[in-house]
């Protein structure tokens, strides 16, 4: 069986590279897809990107997972923080997820601190740049592939 993980980014997301370099790198959202596409097919695992800065789509998206990806790995952008929709369509789905943030929440504004979706992923990564996306494929085909210790 050939494993399918769907990488899901939220609002502004398409900007990197351009926006507050300081904080998200120099790195475009395209150049972090080249990198994942390459781990995904080393490890023999499909993988499939989208990016949009509507919470509907976002929604839209993660219902249509249902029944075709495995496992979700979630940029949910300042949605992050307030959207109860995202949240309920994560819970909704039952496709585990990793939230993945490349800078360090807790290290930012006040209102950044509180993640939605932290309580019903099954891990959060933030603060390592565009590493955290990798670690976060990673540890999903790992527990997909019942490698390491991290497997189900």
């Amino acid at each position: 069986m050939k494993y399918k993980i769907m990488v899901i980014n939220g609002p502004n997301l398409n900007l990197l590279g351009a926006r507050e370099q300081e904080i998200y790198g120099t790195a475009t959202l395209e150049e972090i897809n080249q990198e994942l596409e390459v781990i995904a097919r080393n490890k023999g695992v499909e993988i499939e990107f989208y990016q949009s800065n509507h919470e509907g789509e976002l929604i839209d998206k993660i219902h249509s997972a249902r029944g075709q990806a495995h496992y979700l790995i979630i940029n949910g952008g300042a949605y992050t923080h307030y959207s109860i929709a995202l949240h309920d369509a994560l819970k909704a789905v039952s496709i585990p997820f990793i939230e993945v943030h490349m800078s360090n929440l807790e290290a930012r504004e006040p209102f950044r601190h509180n993640s939605l979706l932290s309580p019903i992923a099954t891990g959060k990564i933030c603060g390592l740049g565009r590493l955290s996306y990798k670690m976060a494929l990673m540890a999903a085909c790992e527990t997909l592939l019942g490698e390491g210790e991290n497997s189900l």
